[in-house]
C-alpha cells in the first residue's frame, strides 16, 4: 500500500526529522517502511510499506496515520491525509496494491505468458474486470468525503498536473487510469486517505471476485494520456468517468446491490444516510470562495 501525506511545517529539516521518527516508530511496531518518496507538491510524501494480508494491512494503515499525526503534533506541525488540502497543489491518495495467493501460488494474478506484456493471469484480468464494472459504486467507499472529489477531477485543475485516476479503465504505467498494472499485480489508485481501509478492502475484494465469478473481460489496456481526450473520444472508446461528486457516487453505491450486500445492508444503509447528510451540509455551507466572488457582484 502507498500512503500519501502532506506535512505543513516551518523548514524542510523538520519534515526530515518527522519522517525519520515516523519510520522508527513504524518499524518498532513491526511495519516495514522500506521507502519514502517526495511527491509532487511541497511537503507531500509517499510512504511505502511491505504488503501483507488485507486485515493486517488495514491495521497498519490506521497505525501509520495515527503515528504521523501524533509525531507531527509533538513537533508543532500538521500531518494530513486529506485528499485535497490545497486547491493549488496535487491531491493525495492511498493506493492499494492487490494480488491473491493460495497454498500453491504466492500470486495468482501473475502469468509470464500474458500477451499484453503486463504479466497478468486470466484471474488477474477477471478480477480487474470486476473492479472496473463496480467502479462507480466503489468510489463512494474509496473516496467517501466531499473533499475527495476535489482530487478526482477531470478537465481543468487549479493545481495544474493532477495525476488523478479519474477514468474507468486500466493501463501499464498510466496515471490517468483508475487501475495501474505494476507487472503481475494490480494497483487500485482510486482510494484516498479519508477512506476506511477495512470497508474499502471488503468492497474491493467483493467487486474483484464478482469479476472472477462472472469471468468479466476488462478489455484492452489504455496507455494514452486520457486527460487530453474529449468527452466524445471517451464515449466512442467506451471509457467511463468516475463520479465527480459525493452525491453522484452515493447514488451509484445505492444502485449496486452486490457492493451493498458485501459490506452488509445495514451498514450500507447507515453509510448512505450519514454521507447524504454530509453532502447536504456541504451544499448549504457558504464558502469564502462564494463570498469573494458574489458579495459585491450582484
Amino acid at each position: 500500500m502507498d500512503h500519501g501525506l502532506f506535512v505543513a511545517g516551518l523548514v524542510i529539516a523538520q519534515s526530515r526529522v518527522l519522517l525519520e521518527r515516523l519510520t522508527d516508530a513504524a518499524r518498532q511496531a513491526g511495519i516495514d517502511v522500506y521507502q519514502i518518496d517526495h511527491e509532487d507538491a511541497n511537503g507531500q510524501f509517499e510512504v511505502n510499506f511491505t504488503y501483507g494480508d488485507a486485515m493486517s494491512t488495514a491495521d497498519r494503515h490506521i497505525y501509520l496515520k495515527m503515528a504521523a499525526s501524533e509525531i507531527a503534533n509533538q513537533m508543532g506541525m500538521i500531518a494530513t491525509f486529506m485528499p485535497k488540502p490545497f486547491s493549488n497543489r496535487t491531491g493525495t491518495g492511498a493506493h492499494f496494491h492487490l494480488s491473491i495467493g493460495s497454498a500453491k501460488s504466492r500470486n495468482l494474478f501473475h502469468d509470464e505468458r500474458d500477451k499484453n506484456g503486463l504479466g497478468l493471469s486470466k484471474m488477474g484480468y477477471q478480477f480487474l474486470g470486476g473492479l472496473l464494472h463496480h467502479a462507480r459504486a466503489l468510489t463512494a467507499i474509496c473516496a467517501p468525503t466531499v473533499n475527495s472529489y476535489k482530487r478526482l477531477v477531470v478537465g481543468r485543475s487549479l493545481s495544474g498536473a493532477t495525476w488523478a485516476p479519474a477514468y474507468i479503465t486500466y493501463g501499464d504505467n498510466n496515471r490517468t487510469c483508475m487501475v495501474r498494472v505494476p507487472y503481475g499485480r494490480l494497483e487500485m489508485r482510486l482510494p484516498d486517505g479519508s477512506c476506511n481501509p477495512y470497508l474499502a478492502s471488503a468492497a474491493i475484494l467483493a467487486a474483484g471476485m464478482d469479476g472472477v465469478d462472472k469471468q468479466m473481460d476488462p478489455g484492452k489496456p489504455n496507455n494514452t494520456n486520457l486527460y487530453e481526450w474529449s468527452s466524445e473520444d471517451l464515449k466512442k472508446a467506451g471509457i467511463g468517468v468516475l463520479p465527480q461528486s459525493l452525491h453522484e457516487a452515493l447514488d451509484a453505491l445505492e444502485a449496486d446491490t452486490l457492493i451493498c450486500n458485501a459490506i452488509g445492508k445495514e451498514l450500507a444503509d447507515e453509510f448512505l444516510r450519514l454521507k447524504r447528510m454530509e453532502w447536504v451540509e456541504y451544499q448549504r455551507h457558504v464558502s469564502s470562495w462564494e463570498v469573494d466572488r458574489y458579495l459585491e457582484f450582484f
